[in-house]
Parts: structure tokens; sequence; C-alpha cells
């Protein structure tokens, strides 16, 4: 058969070519050309009869078998056989090297913008009890958490770490949400540390529990200035980035007491109620820019107030309580991950959702 040797570094001329028996070389002219290949061998490119330009494609006989010595047909034959599984395996490992350059590269990506597109999640009371619940269950869904506090600053440094932890991002935060400038430096802090604020949990609250009749106005005005006006502060602060971004979620901790009342809390209960109005209107007010705002409303769970009640009125409690039993924190942290990251809650906006209701 025919057998065309290009240089890869230029193609042969045309005269170059034999065209008939009389201008084949001799056997040790083949000789000398078989050594000068193989010397030259990585520089040499096989190509096809279909790939040799048209000016280069001039008919011309076969080569006599007895014009090439058999020695020197092996040879070649055996150079050519080794150049190329060496090509093979060469050519395989290289491409396998670098498809899995590109796979690791591709994940650290992939890491990188799902760090950066990770959603910003600013939670109000967030160092014990439901706050951190909630911190605790965003924070392993992926948000970056900004861990707000009023008085325990250590509480909220263990929930922060404990984010950190198992690979995600937060900080700690100590301000008072019922005064103003408090609040927006929180803000501020967040869009600093990340760029923007994605989800508000509004959960800061206290109770100064009395009887009406003995209610001092200071226990009254304490428990409405956190509970009620630090939630008004706090959307007010996170809406003017979510507005421009047409984008949010604000999800506020109310309490079943703001439904049906409670002896001894009156301005717990009054402050509630106004968080459930306040959700309501203000999602009316912002759900044309895409913004939900949805207020839980918990019943009794167990957190350190419920540990203080004595055996009798713990008794009272839960019997009226349907299920016989507190509420678990994380149970109300479950729901609120629903309504901040989960898309089936994007069409759900002024609703009070009620976690182990009473009987009314």
């Amino acid at each position: 058969p025919n057998l065309v040797l290009f240089s890869s570094l230029s193609p042969p001329p045309p005269a170059a070519i034999p065209t008939c028996c009389s201008d084949l070389p001799s056997s040790s002219s083949l000789l000398r050309l078989s050594r000068t290949v193989m010397a030259a061998a990585p520089r040499i490119a096989f190509t096809r009869p279909s790939s040799i330009p048209a000016k280069f494609a001039t008919p011309r006989r076969s080569l006599p078998q007895q014009s090439f010595s058999p020695a020197v047909g092996r040879g070649l034959l055996a150079r050519s056989s080794v150049l190329s599984s060496g090509f093979r395996s060469d050519g395989a490992a290289y491409i396998s090297g670098v498809r899995t350059h590109v796979a690791a590269v591709e994940q650290a990506i992939t890491g990188e913008a799902q760090k950066l597109e990770a959603p910003v999640v600013i939670i109000t009371g967030a160092s014990r009890g439901i706050g951190k619940a909630i911190a605790l269950t965003l924070g392993k869904a992926g948000c970056k958490v900004l861990v707000n506090y009023a008085r325990s600053s250590k509480e909220a440094e263990e929930v922060s770490k404990e984010i950190e932890a198992f690979g995600g991002q937060a900080i700690t935060f100590g301000g008072d949400v019922s005064k103003e400038a408090d609040v927006e430096t929180m803000i501020k802090t967040a869009v600093d540390a990340w760029g923007t604020v994605d989800i508000l949990v509004n959960n800061a609250g206290i109770t100064r529990d009395t009887l009406l009749m003995r209610m001092k106005k200071t226990q009254w005005q304490e428990v409405i200035d956190l509970n009620l006006t630090g939630v008004f502060l706090c959307t007010q602060a996170a809406a003017k980035i979510m507005l421009k971004k047409k984008k949010g979620r604000i999800i506020n901790i109310a309490s079943v007491v703001g439904l049906v009342g409670n002896a001894g809390q009156a301005n717990y209960s009054a402050a509630k109620a106004g968080v459930i109005g306040f959700t309501k209107t203000v999602a009316k007010e912002y759900a044309s820019r895409n913004i939900n705002v949805n207020a839980v409303a918990p019943g009794f769970i167990a957190s350190d107030m419920t540990a203080k009640l004595g055996e009798e009125i713990e008794k009272k409690i839960l019997e009226i309580i349907p299920l016989g039993k507190y509420g678990q924190p994380e149970e109300v942290a479950g729901l609120v991950e629903f309504l901040a990251l989960n898309p089936a809650s994007s069409y759900i906006t002024g609703q009070v959702i009620i976690k182990y209701r009473h009987v009314i």
C-alpha cells in the first residue's frame, strides 16, 4: 500500500512524490530514509489519504513490495506501532488529568457561588429559646445569620460558633431593637458584612406579667416598646433594602395570646395583637414588590419562662392545650424555615400561622 509521510514542519514538494517505477529510490536510499524517519519520529504526522491536499493527490502506481527491505518494513511498522500506543496512553492520561482539573475548578466555583448566593438573615432575640432555634435551623440551611441579642452576649456567641461549626456563616450584634439608632446600626452591620438583607425574623420580646390593676406604666411601655415598636423599626429599616431588590421575606413571631388574650398579660397580649395587625397591613403594602410578610403565633413553647412555672400553673396550662404538651422551639423554627426559604411559601403572605393553639 501507499505510505505517505509528511513532516510536521513542512509538506513535501510535488516533485518528491514518485509517479512511476523509474522514480523509485533504491533499497539503500530507503534504509537511509527509514533511519531519518525514526530519528524525526516525534515530529512526524501520519496523514490519511483523505486529508492530502488536492495538488499533491496525483495518481501514482502502487509501490512494488520487493522495493522495500523486509527488515526496514518491519522496523517502520514496529516504530509506528510503539508511537501509536504511546500516543494513546499518554493522550488518555493527559485528557483524564484535564478532566479532573476542570471538575475541581467547577466544584470550587460552585462552592463560591453558593456562598455568594446564600440568603442573609437577621434574627432579633436570637441568643436563646425560639430565636436560637431559628438561628441554628437557618444557619444549617445555608443562610448567613446575624444573631442579635440585647444582654446575653455569651449565649449569642455560642449560637454563632455553633453555626460556624457546621460550615455556616454568622456574626453577633448586641443592640436594643426598641431604639432606632441600634436598629440602623444592626442593618448596616449585615450589609457591610454580606452586602444585603434577604430575610428578617422579628423574634425579640419580653414579658412583664401582672394583673392590669397592678400593672405600672413602665411595665406596659417596656413591653410595647420592644415587642411592637421594635418590630416596626426593624421592618421599616430592612424593607428599605428589600424594596430596592424587589424581593424579601419578613416573619414576625407573634403569640396565640394576641388572638385569645391571657389573664395577667394585658401588655403582652396587646403588643402581640398589634404585631398581627401590623403583619397583615405591611403584607398588603409590600406585596407588589415581591416581599412576603407573615406571622407565626406559637402557643406555650418549652423555654426558660415555662421552666419557672409552678406545677399547679403548668397543669392548668396543659389542660387547655389540645395536644396536652408544650411545643418545642425547633418545631417553630421549622415553620419559620418554610416561610423564609421554601419556594412553596412564595404565595403565602399576610397570614398568621398558629402553633399549638389553645381551645377557643
